[in-house]
């Protein structure tokens, strides 16, 4: 090999070393990448890319659909019992006729939406410890009294008092029992709503 392929052998091998260190450097000068973020728990019910709506929002001109059924939210009550609020909405029942339709939106802590349909009160008892209707028990939970405002069509006054007396059943169903102002009982059987099974179109302010 001669002198000049020997030089120019070296001065590729010495660019080559050049190339090397220049990439370490800048690796090692580069700012330390950065750990993921921890992974935020989600509330299933966040208004915030929510394609189903959120509960707490509903109003009077809302639309939901439910089971295939879209309703219109025909009036809100706002409820108070001391510190503790929920909010119960009356539903346009087209399609099943002569039915009060409603749900019942709470947060205790965690938010709870239960679906109700009116239930012929017969010969209940809003006092008894337990209660079975059509085959299934339920068993006394509250009783108790709260102030509402109503908004839109509910039934009731602009605001007054309401009695109640829940009950519990088994696989999230519920039986209550309502008295407004002093008047006959109402009785509804309730099933929660399963978070994202109903969609909320919101009617407007």
């Amino acid at each position: 090999m001669g002198k000049a392929a020997i030089v120019i052998l070296l001065a590729l091998i010495l660019v080559a070393l050049v190339v090397l260190i220049v990439v370490l450097l800048r690796r090692r000068s580069g700012a330390p990448a950065q750990a993921p973020a921890p992974a935020v728990p989600r509330d299933p019910f966040a208004p915030e890319d929510q394609v189903a709506g959120d509960p707490r929002a509903l109003k009077a001109g809302d639309m939901v659909e439910y089971l295939g059924t879209r309703y219109f939210v025909r009036g809100s009550l706002r409820l108070k019992e001391g510190g503790f609020t929920w909010s119960e909405h009356l539903l346009d029942a087209d399609t099943i006729e002569g039915t009060k339709v409603w749900i019942s939106v709470e947060e205790d802590p965690d938010l709870e939406v239960v679906w109700w349909t009116e239930h012929e009160i017969g010969d209940l008892r809003p006092g008894d410890r337990t209660v079975v209707v059509d085959g299934v028990e339920y068993r006394r939970d509250e009783h108790g009294t709260a102030s509402y405002t109503s908004e839109g069509t509910t039934g009731v006054g602009v605001q007054g008092r309401v009695e109640y007396v829940d009950y519990e059943g088994p696989r999230g169903r519920y039986l209550s029992f309502e008295q407004y102002g002093g008047g006959q009982w109402e009785a509804g059987l309730g099933e929660r709503v399963p978070a994202g099974s109903m969609t909320i179109y919101p009617g407007g302010s």
